[in-house]
């Protein structure tokens, strides 16, 4: 018995898991050569109220709370794990505009985005700072009712494919880190924005890219939170991101065991079953017992957040965590199949969208320090 999945989430992860298998998992394999998200399956994820649920009903969401939105990540990533990054950036930028948005101007994003009608990026990378995230050169100037934005994005994803962005850039000094740091929602059609596609590795069909801003101006009302405070108001909604991507790719891990286990117990070699040979089936067990356990962290993850409680050590641990967890999961799944898991198909592709999670929205090096951190304290860990 799950302590945190009651009959109510168990019931909705079994109607997602039925929408993933019949919509999402035929499309699987094409996704990754033709390299379109499929907007389709917004709409249809958005018509069954697939897309941020733990938004309130007054900003278009249905009010299910983030272990709702934990389980439904999970069973979409099963079958596509890109096609679940459509869920992960409306949880966190639907969290975002609905907690620091002036409502006038959010509020239509808001329900489009619930309903699969928009996709919203988050901009925070730049060609000189990944993990050093504070230190920003996307400049942010005031003139009257405007802001003016110059300067570049880069690793973004859905960089070509988004309907609008939130963005971080630099109003304060040079010098002044984090606390110099505005958030601004700037829509994508907006003139003097411009973006690229990059051709990477995995998680094709959502992509990443850059994103150029060339005198781009937005309103005033479209920041986020306060002006100069954007980097420390706004950032806090990756705790709650980082659990789900924990969910993402521990489902993608739990299928593939699922499957080899599978495999394993039918493929005969030297007239027994793979799975009689403890070679084989002791690695399983290994990791399938990691894998249960770093899915009790992540849900556990979830329900503090549901109850408001601090939980940012366990959303660190989550996301360097659950990715490397699921990498080597898959790997040691795809070494199970021999050369039926090498060819190009289900397993290597897994194996390729997965990785991405190990560089993107956060290291483990970064993850680690902020445990640390959070468990010694700030002065005791510094920068």
């Amino acid at each position: 018995m799950n302590p945190y999945i009651d009959e109510d989430l168990t019931a909705l992860a079994e109607h997602a898991r039925r929408f993933a298998q019949r919509r999402v998992a035929p499309g699987f394999l094409e996704r990754d050569t033709s390299r379109e998200l499929t907007r389709s399956l917004m709409l249809e994820m958005g018509e069954m109220g697939f897309i941020a649920p733990e938004l309130p009903e007054s900003c278009g969401g249905q009010g299910m709370g983030c272990l709702a939105a934990g389980v439904i990540h999970e069973e979409i990533a099963r079958a596509d794990l890109s096609i679940s990054y459509i869920n992960l950036l409306a949880s966190l930028n639907g969290q975002i505009l609905a907690e620091h948005g002036q409502p006038q101007v959010v509020q239509p994003w808001l329900e489009k985005l619930t309903r699969g009608q928009v996709l919203l990026a988050i901009a925070l990378t730049e060609p000189r700072g990944g993990s050093d995230a504070a230190n920003l050169q996307l400049r942010v100037e005031r003139v009257g009712d405007t802001y003016v934005i110059n300067g570049e994005k880069t690793s973004i994803s859905a960089a070509d494919q988004a309907d609008a962005a939130v963005v971080f850039g630099r109003t304060g000094s040079v010098d002044s880190g984090a606390h110099g740091v505005t958030a601004l929602l700037v829509p994508m059609d907006a003139p003097g924005v411009t973006r690229n596609r990059f051709d990477c590795h995995g998680q094709r069909a959502i992509g990443r890219g850059s994103l150029f801003f060339e005198n781009v101006r937005v309103p005033v009302d479209h920041r986020l939170g306060e002006e100069n405070k954007g980097f420390v108001q706004v950032m806090q909604g990756f705790d709650y991101s980082r659990a789900l991507i924990g969910m993402q790719v521990l489902g993608v891990a739990r299928v593939a065991l699922e499957e080899t286990w599978e495999y394993v117990a039918q493929r005969q070699a030297f007239g027994k079953p793979l799975s009689a040979f403890q070679g084989v089936s002791h690695p399983l067990a290994d990791l399938d017992t990691q894998v249960e356990g770093a899915r009790l962290l992540c849900l556990q993850t979830l329900w503090l957040k549901d109850k408001r409680l601090p939980h940012t050590a366990e959303a660190a641990m989550c996301k360097w965590w659950g990715p490397k967890l699921a990498y080597d999961v898959v790997h040691q799944c795809l070494l199970m199949f021999g050369h039926g898991g090498y060819d190009r198909g289900v397993m290597e592709q897994r194996l390729r969208d997965i990785l991405g999670f190990q560089i993107g929205d956060g290291t483990a090096q970064i993850m680690k320090t902020i445990v640390a951190r959070t468990r010694a304290g700030r002065k005791a860990v510094p920068s």
